[in-house]
């Protein structure tokens, strides 16, 4: 009998470039920043994509970029906190990138009781409900591809933050079990987990920190932000972008259940 120390090696293969053509992608928050350009990263492997977000004129500049690329982006003007609607409008998608979030920095004393369950809302019982309305379809034909952009702080907490850091925290364990149920069927399920993304959520973040810490917003960056990332600057939601792609892509088909880290070394401490 042949060990495995003596079967042939095999050779460098190469990696087969993701090609979602005849696909359909739906990302949530996709007017701007990690959602737009994770639209137009799926766009240009062919994918069909349903844009959703509650802003229609980021949704139509979106739109308009995306001309030319191969596949196509369709604009699907929603608010999350419909959550029937929600469920509704991801029928039928093979990909399904739950992407949209809200932040508001407040001492959990001073915190709006009101905001915690929106932000809840939109960043777990959103998704919840997105997957389930995605996974008969991914079953039916024994693929699909959730990918749920979570957070570094869906792996550690920061003070000030208590809505989001429950909601990423919620997320990961919601991705792990679709994962685990997933699997027998084609699924998978996996968080991207970056750190601070050159977005609008992040820049408005720089003022509420301010504010939170008492110090000037210039420091906030370098003394807040980016204090514990090994790599001083933020990410570019491209960046992201290449990471959703990857989880879509024929190389990972093995990867499940799992969180990819974009921190630039903060949990490495």
């Amino acid at each position: 009998m042949t060990s495995p120390s003596t079967l042939p090696a095999r050779g460098p293969s190469s990696p087969s470039p993701l090609d979602l053509g005849g696909r359909t992608a739906l990302v949530t928050g996709a007017a701007g920043g990690i959602g737009r350009a994770c639209a137009l990263r799926l766009a240009a492997a062919g994918a069909k994509v349903r844009a959703v977000d509650r802003d229609a004129a980021g949704l139509e500049e979106l739109a308009e970029r995306a001309r030319g690329l191969a596949g196509a982006v369709e604009a699907h003007v929603l608010d999350l906190t419909d959550l029937d609607a929600a469920e509704l409008a991801a029928a039928g998608t093979d990909v399904l990138v739950n992407n949209a979030g809200l932040q508001l920095v407040r001492p959990i004393e001073e915190f709006p009781p009101d905001v915690f369950h929106t932000v809840l809302t939109v960043m777990l019982e959103a998704p919840f409900r997105l997957i389930r309305g995605a996974l008969p379809h991914m079953y039916g034909q024994g693929w699909g591809r959730i990918v749920n952009v979570s957070s570094v702080h869906g792996l550690r907490a920061s003070a000030f933050k208590s809505a989001y850091v429950a909601a990423k925290h919620g997320l990961e364990g919601l991705s792990k079990t679709a994962a685990l149920e997933g699997a027998p069927h084609g699924v998978t399920s996996n968080c991207v987990n970056p750190a601070y993304v050159r977005t609008p959520l992040v820049e408005k973040q720089i003022a509420d920190q301010a504010r939170a810490h008492g110090i000037p917003e210039e420091r906030v960056l370098s003394e807040v932000l980016l204090q514990d990332s090994a790599v001083k600057r933020l990410i570019e939601p491209e960046e992201v972008a290449e990471a959703v792609a990857y989880l879509c892509g024929p190389q990972s088909s093995f990867v499940t259940g799992t969180s990819l880290v974009l921190d630039g070394g903060w949990t490495a401490h």
